[in-house]
């Protein structure tokens, strides 16, 4: 733990505070308006806003308390020695068991984490001529970001997928449109804009639903020497030719999920077949991984990670994987994970 971690972590405490207070208090619009708030008028608020977070049981403790601390200075004798201990001891049960709640919570959320980590697919994977590896790592306990690999008897699918937002809502999300993919993909094998387009089904279906998905999917047929690739609205992959020794960006046009409804999405995704042979690599990522950031603000880039696989591009998925997130790691350094970071690799042999 640095000095400047330290920084950040108590800048990032105050700022929350400051924004509890200012919700609470309500400055921002009485000033709007051209009323002051009385010192009063924003205790009494902060207090309203604080207890409101409390069940009714901890609630009436906590106002106790609070009014027995008061009263202390306006008593007497016993009465006055026996209030401050008492009012004291309320606040700390309160205190306590808020905190006995929140690890039992954060028990839950570790238990989602490792059910979610469980979804993913394995660190490596080798399938016929391939080997695909990938890395997931969530800015929260969890996280939206969806990588998958679905193996069929005519091919195998890769999918890469961001949801909207971070996490337990992103996770939750994420889940289902796994789910989803299986389903999709078990029942009709469809190609990679008709999986995609039924999924925007799926998520457009909700009238109240307001989340978006970023998605690539490709799939390599058995024995083939080329993928089939569509982009919905997701950072474009990178790919490696080891024939040219050069690296291309995919950006294929594409809308996200959730944007429009099917009839439409349908003129704005395409499908593209990409020669795939010997040597060559592709890299699909998340936005986490480009938009990192280090200790000064900068981000890590697409030109970063580009220059990367260009150099160590024609090595297989994992050793590819393990040098995009030491690289990743030294860039970042004891700066805070900002989004969920996840990439893949899928390199033929």
């Amino acid at each position: 733990m640095t000095r400047q971690r330290l920084g950040r972590d108590f800048h990032a405490d105050s700022t929350r505070l400051i924004k509890l207070y200012k919700e609470a208090v309500g400055e921002e619009e009485l000033a709007e308006e051209g009323h002051k708030v009385g010192p009063h008028i924003k205790v009494m608020r902060l207090f309203n806003a604080l207890s409101k977070r409390l069940n009714p049981t901890r609630r009436l403790i906590f106002g106790g308390s609070v009014f027995g601390f008061i009263l202390h200075y306006f008593s007497t004798g016993f009465l006055a020695m026996a209030l401050l201990p008492l009012s004291f001891a309320g606040i700390l049960m309160v205190l306590l068991l808020e905190l006995l709640e929140k690890i039992d919570v954060k028990k839950e959320i570790d238990l989602a984490r490792e059910i979610q980590l469980s979804l993913l697919p394995p660190s490596e994977i080798k399938e016929d001529s391939m080997n695909i590896a990938s890395f997931a790592n969530t800015a929260k306990e969890v996280g939206g970001d969806y990588v998958d690999v679905i193996k069929t008897g005519d091919g195998t699918y890769v999918i890469i997928a961001d949801v909207s937002g971070k996490g337990l809502t992103a996770a939750l999300y994420m889940v289902r449109i796994q789910a989803m993919v299986h389903l999709i993909i078990n029942q009709s094998k469809s190609s990679p804009k008709e999986l995609l387009l039924e999924l925007n089904n799926h998520i457009k279906s909700g009238k109240r639903d307001k989340t978006f998905v970023t998605a690539c999917v490709a799939y390599f047929p058995n024995g083939k020497d080329h993928f089939v690739f569509t982009r919905a609205g997701h950072n474009a992959p990178i790919l490696f030719n080891k024939e040219k020794d050069t690296t291309l960006t995919l950006r294929t046009p594409g809308l996200a999920l959730g944007m429009t409804n099917s009839s439409q999405l349908e003129h704005y995704l395409k499908e593209t077949n990409i020669e795939f042979k010997a040597g060559d690599s592709l890299v699909l990522y998340t936005d986490g991984l480009t938009e990192a950031r280090d200790i000064s603000g900068r981000e890590y880039g697409i030109s970063r990670l580009q220059s990367l696989i260009d150099i160590y591009g024609e090595l297989d998925s994992k050793t590819l994987i393990g040098k995009i997130q030491t690289s990743l790691e030294t860039f970042i350094g004891e700066e805070r994970q900002i989004d969920d970071i996840t990439f893949t690799c899928i390199h033929k042999g």
